[in-house]
């Protein structure tokens, strides 16, 4: 066999290797946030999130956004998700449910306000500092076009002043798979 051929079997056997390697990385249920580059996010402020039916355009699906226990730094009574306004999906407020260290947490109310796009959440009894958060969004309606939007999360504190404190920015992408 010559020089060249070798030399081209070897880099197409290396291409093939790379391909399998980088296709075999999106596993379904598999937290979707990864390493991201030039995000306009701060260091340490992406959270992690899955998506359970992949987040194809305008298809249904469940959101499962965490808020890792050394993000929760205070007590919360009050739990906000703003998106911007690029992402045109549909949500259920009905169908939103609350888990803190895996063991769901009894509702006041939630409300979806469409015109300032704000999910508001009220936990019946106020989050503890230094737990794991993860907000379930059921029955949610993906948009019709494939984009990256950012969730932006934050808090109320019980006895705060009721001002809101940044906790960090989900990055979901919807795309065909």
């Amino acid at each position: 066999m010559s020089h060249r051929k070798l030399a081209s079997l070897s880099i197409a056997s290396a291409l093939a290797i790379a391909g399998g390697l980088v296709s075999s990385l999106h596993l379904p249920g598999v937290a979707q946030s990864g390493l991201t580059i030039f995000s306009g996010v701060e260091s340490g402020y992406e959270l992690g999130y899955t998506m359970d039916f992949f987040g194809r355009p305008g298809a249904r699906d469940r959101y499962r956004l965490n808020i890792p226990r050394d993000k929760m730094e205070v007590a919360a009574s009050e739990l906000f998700i703003s998106y911007p306004d690029t992402y045109q999906g549909r949500f259920d407020a009905d169908s939103i449910r609350l888990e803190v260290n895996g063991n769901a947490v009894d509702l006041d109310e939630v409300v979806w306000d469409q015109d300032n796009r704000v999910i508001s959440i009220f936990p019946s009894e106020p989050i503890p500092a230094n737990t794991r958060v993860q907000i379930v969004l059921s029955n949610v309606r993906n948009p019709n076009r494939v984009g990256t939007h950012y969730f932006n999360a934050s808090i109320i504190s019980p006895g705060d002043i009721p001002l809101r404190r940044y906790v960090g920015t989900w990055i979901l992408a919807i795309r065909r798979n």
